[in-house]
């Protein structure tokens, strides 16, 4: 079972979650802040159950615990909207502010992905880099569960 982040982040490794042994052990915080320096603009990651709780985090302005449950709650409705129109399979949902964006992705089955950025993201480093980055928290979070 994933435990919920008491503080601002688990750092747990994937081998304390029993992830496979072709996977090195990494702590969950360090896959987030190694996206965040790889990705000019992004100031922010959280990583939270479907129903809102905190599981991993690399913040520093935001209270995490509030952006996990807001990430669950906007990913929820943005699966709403797409089974109602039925234009397809909700990839994310982008709120986008004054001076930045939350992008809420769907981790696997089992978790949702707030990414923080400020107005100057690095649209093509974050294409590149999100889809290994969601395969990889999949996978830690399928093996921890199981």
């Amino acid at each position: 079972m994933i435990e919920v982040a008491s503080e601002h982040s688990i750092h747990r490794t994937a081998e304390d979650l029993n992830v496979t042994s072709s996977m090195p052990p990494v702590p969950i915080v360090d896959v987030l802040s190694t996206f965040s320096r790889n990705v000019m603009g992004v100031s922010e990651t959280v990583l939270a159950t479907l129903d809102g709780l905190l599981v991993a985090s690399d913040t520093r302005r935001t209270h995490p615990e509030s952006v996990a449950a807001l990430a669950a709650a906007t990913l929820g409705l943005g699966g709403r909207v797409a089974e109602h129109t039925g234009i397809g399979t909700l990839r994310r949902v982008v709120t986008q502010c004054s001076s930045g964006q939350l992008i809420a992705l769907r981790v696997g089955a089992t978790a949702v992905l707030a990414v923080m950025s400020d107005e100057g993201l690095d649209t093509a480093a974050f294409q590149r880099e999100i889809p290994g980055l969601l395969k990889l928290l999949t996978a830690i979070l399928d093996n921890a569960a199981g």
